[in-house]
């Protein structure tokens, strides 16, 4: 995938387990084929104020306010990781400004980052980060700005926008500006009220939605993209077992992300049971590599 080998298709997504190198290890050790980061910024942010997290009917909304010790800060912690396992780290980056992300994302890279994933996407930051990927000149300025100080390849984390001409026109200007690939996609703007108190039921007010419902949105936004680009994409958005990847890499990805179900998997154990389920779907299919279905659907 852009040049970085995985073992297998099954990715950690930003935001869960993502914090510190213990933390990562533990789920590469579980049969990650990469993991990624909790997004980093340039400086130590500590959040929002609780409560953080909901769980809704169809999943969960949160918003955290990307709490992060900065990029100085958590080098030592990629550092440490490389130093446990060869399984591949992705260096989620966010910033308010090109200068920001090149510097956070050229810090993490010097640490051992094997990808950089540029988060212009998060549905509920005070840094103005969900404008940025809403705006393919801005994407594409970040992008050419990363692109100039590191040399690992550099994906940009889609938002989960279905107005689909207008996303398309985000994904082209990153390629444009270089990009190596994408990350489809990001939560999706989300709010949950408690009727009690006519109050909302995050800190914040209003945050993503990530879980099972989102992932048909995601499916298509993958399948779009595929449709304009041969880049790799990472498919991120509700998966919860084996069937849910199969989809993903039909419809156009090389790689899966998988989230919000660790919530629900203290064990981390979903990593080896959806690789069970892909080997037996193969072998039932006579297919012979994961690359035979990336995009295989028939329309």
């Amino acid at each position: 995938m852009a040049g970085v080998k995985l073992e297998n298709p099954l990715v950690l997504a930003s935001g869960v387990l993502g914090n510190t190198s213990e933390l990562l290890i533990r789920v590469a050790k579980a049969g990650a084929g990469a993991v990624t980061t909790k997004s980093i910024g340039p400086r130590p942010n500590p959040g929002y104020r609780g409560p953080n997290i909901v769980e809704v009917s169809c999943g969960y909304v949160n918003a955290m306010g990307l709490p992060n010790p900065g990029a100085e800060n958590f080098k030592g912690e990629i550092e440490k990781y490389k130093n446990e396992t060869d399984t591949p780290i992705i260096a989620s980056v966010y910033g308010s400004t090109e200068e920001d992300f090149a510097f956070v994302a050229k810090k993490l890279a010097n640490a051992g980052a094997d990808i950089i994933e540029l988060n212009v996407s998060c549905p509920h930051s005070r840094e103005g980060i969900i404008n940025i990927g809403l705006n393919p000149r801005a994407t594409r300025s970040i992008v050419e700005a990363v692109k100039s100080e590191v040399k690992v390849p550099v994906f940009v984390k889609m938002p989960g926008n279905t107005n689909i001409p207008s996303l398309l026109e985000v994904a082209k200007e990153a390629i444009n500006g270089g990009v190596d690939g994408f990350t489809a996609i990001n939560t999706l703007p989300a709010m949950a009220i408690d009727i009690e108190t006519f109050k909302p039921l995050i800190g914040y007010g209003v945050g993503g939605l990530s879980g099972p419902a989102i992932k048909p949105v995601a499916i298509r936004i993958v399948y779009e993209l595929r449709k304009i680009t041969d880049l790799p994409i990472i498919g991120v958005g509700g998966v919860t077992n084996y069937r849910d990847v199969i989809e993903f890499i039909l419809a156009g990805a090389n790689a899966v992300g998988i989230g919000t179900a660790l919530v629900w998997d203290p064990e981390i154990k979903i990593f080896e049971r959806i690789k069970r389920g892909i080997k037996e779907y193969m072998i039932n299919k006579g297919i012979k590599s994961i690359h035979e279905l990336v995009g295989a659907v028939d329309i």
